[in-house]
């Protein structure tokens, strides 16, 4: 499933725990939790881990080994597989240890999956 829009300027909590992100919005209920996708921007494809956040709407993606500045671009994120479900966490440092994980278990999809959309 695609979806596309143009990346929103957002609160930067990402940036802030160590794992920015290329925010567009969310308009489909049906998505939630996190993913590994593919984003493409440019005429280029980037794997990424991603957050389906239903309580802002908002797609939420985490480009692997990526550092430009997308703020007013157009993008468009593939979710390719599930990778959990969303969870509400306590504490930041639980938090950045599971986006830590997300990142892993995404960066393990890429190894044994080509990157098509």
């Amino acid at each position: 499933m695609t979806h596309e829009g143009i990346v929103l300027k957002g609160m930067e909590s990402g940036t802030k725990l160590g794992f920015p992100t290329a925010n567009i919005l969310l308009n489909d209920s049906e998505v939630s939790g996190v993913y590994a996708g593919a984003v493409l921007w440019n005429g280029k494809t980037y794997s990424a881990a991603i957050y389906a956040n239903q309580r802002r709407n908002i797609l939420e993606a985490h480009l692997l080994n990526f550092s430009e500045n997308l703020y007013g671009q157009k993008i468009s994120i593939t979710l390719l597989k599930k990778i959990r479900d969303d969870v509400a966490f306590n504490d930041e440092l639980t938090l950045i240890e599971k986006i830590s994980e997300d990142v892993q278990r995404t960066r393990e999809y890429f190894a044994n999956n080509t990157l098509e959309i």
